[in-house]
């Protein structure tokens, strides 16, 4: 099959055209080097990745010292917290039922706090309230407040050093 001059031409024509659009294509699809790199020996590269990375590594020893400062700030604000709670129901007189009188301490970590007793009668509920210090109070306490605050004391700190 014998082709015409001028469609050999054409073809030919079409042929570099499709060649310089796939070598145009190649071009911009492959990434390009950086220049830096690829004149940069490998020691030389090896030592400028030790660098960063020490670099990183300073920046991280700066964060875990904030960090460790930061939780020692947290633990000693939470030592002071409530973490001891201990409730005693009762009926505080003999005609009452439904043990709606009540003793509960509420103590930090070291036994500090206050023991709240609410006692429950037919025309009125009183409320008292003692300040604790080391799991004891300079003010008389009941049994039940005693018991409560032995509860509390018993009790598994919520958060621990």
């Amino acid at each position: 099959m014998a082709f015409s001059r001028e469609l050999l031409t054409i073809l030919v024509i079409v042929a570099l055209g499709l060649t310089m659009l796939a070598i145009f294509l190649l071009a911009t699809a492959v990434p390009r080097r950086k220049t830096d790199r690829s004149v940069l020996s490998k020691g030389e590269r090896a030592e400028s990745v030790l660098e960063e990375h020490a670099r990183a590594i300073q920046q991280l020893r700066g964060a875990v010292k904030q960090l460790a400062e930061t939780d020692a700030r947290v633990r000693e604000h939470l030592a002071r917290s409530v973490q001891r709670v201990g409730l005693i129901r009762y009926d505080a007189f003999e005609d009452m039922g439904g043990q709606l009188s009540f003793s509960l301490a509420l103590l930090d970590e070291a036994g500090d706090g206050v023991v709240v007793s609410a006692i429950n009668g037919r025309q009125d509920t009183r409320v008292y309230a003692k300040p604790v210090r080391a799991a004891d109070s300079q003010h008389n306490l009941s049994d039940e407040e005693a018991d409560a605050i032995r509860q509390a004391m018993a009790s598994t700190p919520a958060v621990s050093a």
